[in-house]
């Protein structure tokens, strides 16, 4: 039976094309008979460039630009037959910022290297702007101030469906993430709407509320409101890959990411695999550093079974101590069930 491993990137501790390899290595160890096939994702959040490098080709490029704290950081993105390919996490990433400047930087942290990225790519026929992963929360505020003059097609590829304001919006969703604490969150909030009154009397478009607004801390809002199309990250690289094609024929596909949790469900790269498992009638599993998803809500988005590394291992201090092996561990443990 062929087995398709396509999984995100685990939260800074692995790679896509390392997670890939720590399961299939596990499942053959588990089911020796099964044949896995390797298919590394992204969403639209950290290695967004790698995987479609690996998948497309192209050109790797480096430009210096500002970091979500103001410092010079060089970021890289792709130029592939006339398109450009942009991470904002390579720019204005949270792994950018110390665990311990967060709380003091959550509302200061600047998406400008983004819009430095942006123009840096102006001369390609389209830019698509992964959207993911980002230390900031200004709406894009930064990225509006460095982009100028007249821009090809840009198309904006977000990795969650959240609105720019609100219960699900950027500061309320991502901003504790980010270092923020509740009442950081309260003046995120206000800064944000203030943010895309002003945006709307200047842009004369008001997109806070499109599907997407919320993604990168509202750099999605500011993308929308320069007149981008909002897609699927997860869509893009899914299309890219052949993830469907090599599905095709296949018994089983195992998807994972380092949390999966409600906001995998919101348009994240694991719905995308469920997704394109289930029109084919093939289960879906899920193997995730941490789940924090109920048995019936992923049954609801098309995942058969999703397994936790950590609780395989003992606790997150043991997966992390070991993160590709505590997950091969995890794949072999689960293969033998389903040989």
């Amino acid at each position: 039976m062929r087995v398709v491993i396509a999984p995100d990137c685990f939260g800074g501790t692995l790679t896509a094309a390392e997670a890939a390899d720590a399961i299939a290595r596990g499942w053959v160890r588990g089911a020796p008979g099964h044949e896995p096939r390797r298919c590394p994702l992204a969403d639209g959040g950290p290695g967004f460039v790698d995987v479609l490098h690996a998948a497309l080709g192209g050109t790797v490029q480096h430009t210096s630009v500002t970091g979500p704290l103001g410092e010079p950081v060089d970021a890289r993105w792709l130029l592939h037959d006339g398109t450009a390919y942009l991470e904002s996490a390579e720019a204005i990433g949270l792994h950018l910022v110390p665990a311990a400047l967060r709380a003091s930087t959550c509302e200061t942290a600047t998406s400008t290297g983004v819009g430095e990225l942006i123009m840096a790519a102006r001369t390609a026929h389209t830019i698509v702007v992964g959207l993911g992963g980002s230390a900031t929360t200004d709406g894009g505020r930064g990225a509006l101030t460095a982009i100028h003059g007249q821009l090809p097609r840009l198309i904006a590829a977000a990795d969650v469906e959240n609105p720019l304001l609100g219960p699900h919006g950027a500061a309320a969703t991502f901003g504790p993430q980010k270092g923020a604490d509740p009442a950081a969150v309260q003046r995120l909030e206000a800064a944000l709407t203030r943010h895309a009154d002003e945006v709307a009397q200047d842009h004369r478009l008001d997109p806070r509320d499109e599907p997407g607004a919320g993604a990168a801390g509202g750099l999605g809002f500011a993308l929308l409101a320069l007149g981008a199309e909002m897609a699927s990250g997860a869509r893009i690289v899914r299309d890219a890959t052949g993830l469907d094609q090599a599905l095709d024929g296949a018994g089983l596909a195992i998807t994972g990411e380092g949390s999966f949790d409600w906001q995998s469900l919101r348009g994240k790269l694991v719905t995308s695999v469920a997704d394109a498992a289930a029109r084919r009638g093939i289960p879906c599993l899920v193997l995730a550093g941490q789940v924090d998803v109920g048995r019936r809500q992923a049954a609801a988005a098309g995942v058969e079974e999703a397994h936790s590394v950590a609780e395989h291992a003992g606790s997150v201090a043991a997966a992390l101590a070991d993160p590709a092996g505590t997950l091969a561990a995890l794949a072999q443990h689960v293969a033998r069930q389903w040989r």
